[in-house]
């Protein structure tokens, strides 16, 4: 649960953070490095953390990593490039190159990031021999630490001023759920192919084609209220981030290696963008939905 929150609370932080004008590196790039960077130091330190608390291994990797890589925002920036929905002044050549840019980037970045993450970890854990494991009373201490950090959310969402719910008060609401999914599917999927993780491709696919569904919902030429703005930012960047990954993704790619892993990331892709294309594209060229958004956060 805490994990969760943070690991969102995290990912929009660097958004924010990494957003100005002219910048070189798309910002999205710098979430998907750092959960990628810190998934490969967890997965060096899987056996240490098997033995002080295993539960804590799960919050790492599953919790904050894959709260804070997103599969579906990466899939749907792909796609902006390749219809421009920022109206930028470029030929169709150069929005092809656009979005062949933010794939291929986003893929090596990943993947350099999770191998230096594992190396970083080997050089370090020798010097740090692994805590006695925690008490009884630690673990439930924990356990309703973490209850009351998600609990914290509701209060977060209603209380705090109404411009925080779409920049993150309404993505921390949701951001549990969708992790939560993630990891159901991936224990009740993953199983079932040596080959092939099921579990995490249904969660990307089911949440990309979600975030497409909330972007055309939020660029709809009806008028739309501000909560329910809000509430769709929410969704899409809580539920939808945190029930897509990115760092278990590479780890996976990793892990299967060989023409395995190939096959892997190129159907991940490919059906991301096609759902994409089904919810997110049809809508576009029919002239019922904008391409930017004009969902209004505050009312007029």
């Amino acid at each position: 649960m805490p994990s969760s929150v943070f690991g969102t609370l995290a990912r929009l932080g660097l958004e924010a953070l990494t957003t100005y004008n002219g910048q070189s590196v798309f910002a999205l790039a710098y979430a998907q490095a750092t959960g990628c960077f810190i998934m490969g130091i967890a997965l060096g330190m899987r056996a240490p953390f098997g033995r002080y608390y295993g539960p804590l291994y799960t919050a790492m990797t599953t919790g904050f990593c894959g709260s804070l890589t997103t599969f579906s925002g990466w899939q749907v920036d792909v796609f902006d490039s390749w219809v421009n929905a920022g109206y930028y002044p470029r030929a169709g050549l150069q929005n092809f190159l656009d979005g062949l840019t933010q794939t291929w980037v986003t893929l090596v970045v990943s993947l350099a990031s999770l191998s230096f993450g594992v190396h970083v970890c080997g050089l370090i854990v020798p010097y740090f021999p692994a805590p006695r494991p925690p008490s009884r009373g630690f673990r439930y201490t924990l356990i309703v630490a973490s209850v009351l950090a998600y609990a914290a959310t509701f209060p977060a969402y209603f209380c705090l001023p109404a411009d925080f719910r779409h920049q993150a008060t309404a993505a921390l609401l949701f951001s549990y759920p969708g992790t939560l999914s993630r990891y159901l599917l991936s224990i009740y999927l993953n199983q079932r192919s040596k080959y092939f993780p099921l579990g995490t491709f249904a969660a990307n696919a089911i949440g990309t084609a979600l975030l497409g569904l909330f972007h055309v919902l939020q660029n709809l030429p009806s008028s739309v209220s501000p909560a329910a703005c809000s509430l769709l930012q929410g969704l899409g960047d809580g539920y939808c981030g945190c029930l897509t990954t990115i760092s278990t993704f590479a780890a996976e790619v990793v892990a299967l290696g060989g023409w395995k892993s190939w096959l892997y990331v190129v159907i991940s892709w490919c059906m991301g963008q096609l759902l994409l294309l089904i919810i997110m594209g049809t809508s576009f060229w029919a002239g019922h939905v904008n391409e930017r958004m004009i969902c209004a956060f505050k009312a007029s």
